[in-house]
């Protein structure tokens, strides 16, 4: 999707912390708007959790109105449970971005290390270097899944 004045959220999806950064792409030019994090409680009925996560992303939609977003794909090494929760918090957020006429980009998590480090081994730290580096950013965005999602909002900002 090409646009001459893009607004990109970028998302990292988990059940305990869902990081968001939203970037404006203007004539070849990044701007950084915003980011946080929607953290739930382990505690909370894992329903109550799914729909936090609807309601604080939806929130963000409304206040930051954006054109497009870009997410992580799912990644899991050895820990399928984990997987699992994510792959949930992942459908809750597509049903939210969708409702809101919001296409989404699924990005690999070495695509979006490429395309902010320019090698497909970056490190967490170096990736997060990189999002505070490009954005001209003071300090690096915390916590991490918000930094990850910046990365997402950039790498989509230059794949077009």
């Amino acid at each position: 999707m090409k646009r001459s004045n893009r607004r990109i959220i970028g998302i990292d999806p988990g059940l305990a912390s869902t990081g968001w950064g939203m970037l404006e792409f203007s004539n070849g030019e990044l701007r950084y708007i915003a980011h946080g994090c929607v953290e739930t409680q382990p505690d909370m009925p894992r329903g109550e959790r799914l729909a936090l996560i609807h309601k604080s992303i939806l929130e963000i939609l409304e206040t930051h109105k954006p054109t497009e977003a870009a997410m992580e794909c799912l990644y899991f090494g050895k820990n399928v449970t984990s997987a699992l929760v994510v792959a949930e918090a992942r459908g809750v957020l597509f049903m939210t971005l969708a409702s809101a006429g919001i296409p989404v980009k699924e990005l690999t998590p070495n695509a979006i290390k490429k395309a902010v480090v320019g090698v497909t081994r970056a490190d967490k730290k170096q990736v997060q270097e990189m999002v505070r580096f490009i954005l001209g950013l003071s300090q690096v965005p915390k916590p991490d899944h918000a930094a990850d999602a910046l990365g997402a909002a950039i790498c989509a900002a230059h794949d077009t």
